[in-house]
């Protein structure tokens, strides 16, 4: 009994050892298949500089987009580095001899593959034991720099997002291709639009470009015309409350003046019409008014010397006129006013003041005696009878006719019909002497 106890548990562990074996001979069998350990290939090696950080076992062998084999294995050799590459024997017959071999990527994320190169003129077919040389075409050297440089950049823009972002972008233009194709083709219309005013946008660039230098000078005199603004600004807001003041006022003001006009509008308009001919005859004699405004003002002097100011005994000077003979009753149609004076504005000439006399222009013209000094006087400011050191104006025929001149206005007549004594009664008063009438 005891021997046919052994015999079992030697049984089950010859079983359980066989198991083993046949799992083991599995994974073996399974990796082996999976290695292409049992599939017949040919075996050709590929010598290269460098192999970059995208190279595996078992990336894909390309010729033209077709995949012909797989890289079994990879060795590097200090400088340098060979593959060995299994190709498929029925796609030997489409690869010369003389080929070549680039390590391009998948993708730009990608990892690499080699893509062999035909030549133009292919020789036998590749074949066992051949060696594949790397490209050396000035295209493919440029190629292969480009994408020794996307390393660096790849790093920078950091792979993961960018191609989430990618995804983004893909998932978001997913079934929508021809509303893109159509945005594209309206974004081409107007591109070709836009392209003719170029030289226009141009020009506009380079006049903004020139306003902005302007306005870089002018930079320092802005900003310190800000600084002015920022302080009125501060000034205006410490007076606000003054401001506020001023305007209610304002307000109330221009409420009564709306108020004054809207009640007065039309007596104000009748008021205007009604003026205008007294300001058509203001403004056809404002000429006159400087001279006359001057005369006045120059006339001053003599009042005051004509009252007794500035003279030896200004409490007995003095100026007495009547005028004592009747000129009988008003006669209508004969004592009425005539307005025959269309002559315009006009300056006549005045009693000069003390210290100038003047020599009178014709009717009508201007001339102060400014040029000509005047003549001594007396202490209380009359002329001597004896004339001057520039020879006597007193009782002459020039101031004969100056005297006319005035006294015929007040006499009604022409100055050629005023009679010879007025020269006698009116000259001393114009020279600053006392005149009595009686």
């Amino acid at each position: 009994m005891n021997r046919r106890i052994l015999l079992q548990r030697l049984r089950h562990q010859v079983l359980g050892l066989i198991f083993l074996v046949v799992v083991v001979l599995f994974f073996v069998t399974t990796i082996a298949v999976y290695q292409k350990a049992f599939t017949t290939v040919t075996l050709v090696n590929l010598e290269t500089d460098r192999i970059g950080n995208q190279m595996r076992e078992g990336a894909d062998v390309k010729v033209r987009g077709m995949v012909v084999g797989e890289v079994r294995t990879i060795r590097a050799h200090g400088d340098r580095a060979t593959m060995e590459l299994a190709l498929q024997p029925d796609k030997t017959s489409v690869i010369p001899s003389n080929v070549s071999a680039r390590l391009l990527p998948k993708t730009l994320f990608g990892e690499r593959y080699v893509a062999l190169q035909v030549p133009e003129k292919p020789e036998r077919h590749i074949a066992e034991g051949d060696v594949i040389p790397q490209d050396r075409s000035s295209s493919a050297i440029e190629l292969e720099t480009v994408l020794g440089n996307v390393m660096p950049l790849l790093q920078a823009v950091q792979p993961e997002k960018m191609a989430s972002t990618l995804n983004a972008v893909a998932s978001a233009l997913d079934g929508q291709g021809k509303q893109l194709g159509t945005t594209l083709a309206g974004l081409s219309d107007y591109l070709g639009k836009v392209n003719p005013s170029l030289p226009d946008l141009k020009a506009d660039i380079t006049g903004l470009a020139d306003a902005a230098a302007i306005y870089d000078k002018a930079a320092p005199d802005l900003l310190s015309a800000l600084s002015d603004l920022t302080t009125t600004s501060k000034t205006l807001v410490e007076s606000q409350r003054g401001l506020a003041d001023v305007y209610s006022t304002v307000t109330a003001a221009s409420i009564d003046l709306t108020s004054f006009l809207k009640v007065n509008q039309d007596n104000l308009i009748r008021l205007t019409t009604n003026l205008q001919p007294t300001l058509d005859v203001l403004a056809k004699y404002a000429p006159e008014y400087p001279c006359l405004l001057k005369q006045l003002a120059e006339s001053v002097p003599r009042a005051e010397l004509a009252f007794g100011k500035g003279t030896a005994h200004p409490e007995v000077s003095r100026v007495t006129i009547e005028f004592t003979p009747s000129r009988g009753k008003y006669l209508p149609g004969v004592d009425e006013p005539k307005y025959d004076d269309k002559r315009g504005p006009r300056c006549y000439p005045q009693v000069p003041p003390p210290g100038r006399w003047p020599q009178y222009p014709p009717d009508g013209a201007i001339d102060d005696g400014s040029s000509k000094p005047a003549p001594p006087r007396d202490p209380d400011g009359t002329l001597p009878a004896g004339g001057s050191a520039g020879g006597s104006v007193v009782n002459t025929p020039d101031e004969q006719r100056l005297i006319d001149l005035l006294v015929s206005p007040a006499m009604g007549t022409t100055p050629d019909q005023v009679p010879n004594w007025g020269s006698l009664l009116v000259g001393p008063l114009y020279r600053g002497a006392e005149v009595e009438l009686r």
